[in-house]
């Protein structure tokens, strides 16, 4: 890591594409060892954000670090910090489960490759599957490999771009457990997800992107002090993530 004790910090950051803003001054910080949630809609901007901290975008403007590093002057520095996963599992097909994970320990030259690879495959429960092609994992082991190759080398930053999309609820609910082993390991886990029961489960901040701005962000407790209090009928109900979300973005595009 670098010298800033947030594992993430933007300030002012915009991009646009041939003259269309998408991020007109996007601010948040992430705690180090914590999951952070980005929500929004489709075409909101979170994988543009994604991008943009992993290297692959350049900002048109504003201040990114990423463990303490800039984004633009010190873009290796970052690589070697982080990890992505996005959303579809980028898993090679015509190699077995463990060939893949041989594979990343290789290119990321790390010693023992087999042996990371054995352990990486008994963490996330694949070890059964080892020498079968990921051609015939299921969508919820793809997802379970892509991960594992995401965990190879313990990077302290791990980005998960929508990672449970097309996962059936079963898939969903192993996927929420590694992602909380991650976390107890120290790693600090930055999440965009359309379901928002998800951030509900994992997240202990919680930020809305809504038209190219972070419209509100805090934990759970504090957005829902945003939400109108609690009515007493027959039983109690608090509002729910989802009910947040939709009060923040329509309350937003009616001023």
């Amino acid at each position: 890591m670098g010298t800033n004790d947030a594992a993430i910090s933007v300030r002012g950051l915009k991009k646009s594409y041939n003259g269309v803003p998408v991020l007109t001054g996007v601010d948040l910080e992430v705690r180090a060892g914590s999951v952070f949630a980005l929500l929004g809609s489709n075409g909101a901007g979170k994988t543009t954000i994604v991008k943009i901290l992993a290297t692959l975008l350049k900002p048109d403007s504003g201040i990114v670090t990423v463990g303490g590093f800039d984004v633009r002057s010190q873009p290796e520095k970052v690589r070697q910090a982080i990890s992505l996963t996005g959303q579809f599992a980028a898993v090679d097909e015509v190699l077995t489960g463990r060939e893949n994970l041989v594979m990343i320990a290789k290119l990321r030259h790390l010693d023992n490759p087999k042996s990371i690879a054995n352990a990486a495959l008994e963490h996330f429960g694949l070890a059964d599957a080892a020498g079968r092609r990921a051609q015939t994992y299921s969508g919820g082991m793809r997802r379970k490999l892509d991960l594992a190759m995401s965990f190879i080398g313990d990077p302290p930053l791990i980005f998960l771009d929508e990672p449970t999309t097309g996962l059936d609820p079963e898939a969903r609910l192993e996927v929420w457990g590694i992602v909380r082993s991650l976390v107890k390991s120290g790693t600090t886990v930055f999440l965009t997800t359309q379901y928002l029961e998800e951030a509900e489960q994992l997240a202990e901040s919680i930020a809305i992107l809504h038209e190219g701005k972070i419209i509100a962000e805090g934990t759970l407790a504090e957005l829902k002090a945003l939400f109108p209090p609690a009515r007493t009928e027959y039983v109690q109900k608090q509002a729910t993530l989802e009910e947040i979300f939709l009060a923040i973005v329509g309350r937003k595009e009616r001023t």
